[in-house]
């Protein structure tokens, strides 16, 4: 019955626009009259798709959240993580897992393997947590793994300048195509490493432009 009333909106449709495409000024009148109630009649015949729709909507945590870029939602979280350790000079490491798993290293740590939020990072590095010593690993976007040891780099040159943070940072990146996020507990300035090179005192804008390009391959 649904697709035969279909049919005779569809029907109407057409006859309405060869009315009003040839002039034919009293049956174009006429169908005018009805089109109103052609959307009335479309809704009463997917009634149940339509109420499905909004179901589904009115059950998300978020209407928003449906239409949000789950990659930007990333890019802030930790552009906002690590904005927030600079200022507040607390100590940080990120490491980011890519095509080289980093199982052998997250093993020496503690597996969470939870969402990605701000909370949650700031609750890890925080001084009086027992996960803020050592590396945080992101897999996929999540928080794997916290309080992960990570072999240090063996560059005397390296060693003679920078901590064990850096030094971790830097060694991770000597033997996988992980790419690392360092905060300075002393200075609070922000620094990456990637291809066993390290890139000091980035600013808060080449920050975000190094989370959107490494995300992005």
């Amino acid at each position: 019955m649904g697709i035969g009333i279909l049919i005779g909106v569809l029907i109407i449709f057409i006859l309405y626009f060869l009315a009003s495409y040839y002039e034919l000024r009293m049956v174009a009148g006429i169908l005018e009259g009805i089109r109103y109630y052609w959307i009335l009649v479309i809704m009463i015949i997917f009634q149940k798709e339509i109420r499905s729709l909004f179901t589904h909507i009115a059950k998300s945590n978020n209407i928003i959240s449906l239409f949000r870029n789950p990659l930007k939602i990333t890019y802030n979280i930790l552009f906002d993580s690590i904005t927030f350790f600079s200022e507040t000079k607390t100590g940080a490491l990120l490491v980011f897992e890519k095509t080289q798993k980093l199982d052998n290293y997250i093993s020496t740590g503690e597996v969470i393997d939870a969402r990605m939020s701000v909370a949650l990072l700031q609750s890890i590095f925080n001084t009086k947590s027992l996960l803020h010593d050592g590396a945080v690993v992101i897999r996929n976007d999540r928080i794997y793994a916290a309080k992960v040891v990570l072999p240090l780099s063996n560059n005397e040159e390296f060693g003679r300048i920078y901590g064990t943070r850096h030094l971790a940072a830097i060694g991770i990146t000597e033997v996988t195509d992980a790419f690392c996020i360092i905060v300075s507990e002393q200075t609070g300035k922000i620094s990456f490493t990637k291809d066993k090179n390290i890139h000091r005192n980035i600013s808060k804008e080449e920050l975000l432009q190094v989370i959107t390009d490494e995300k992005k391959q």
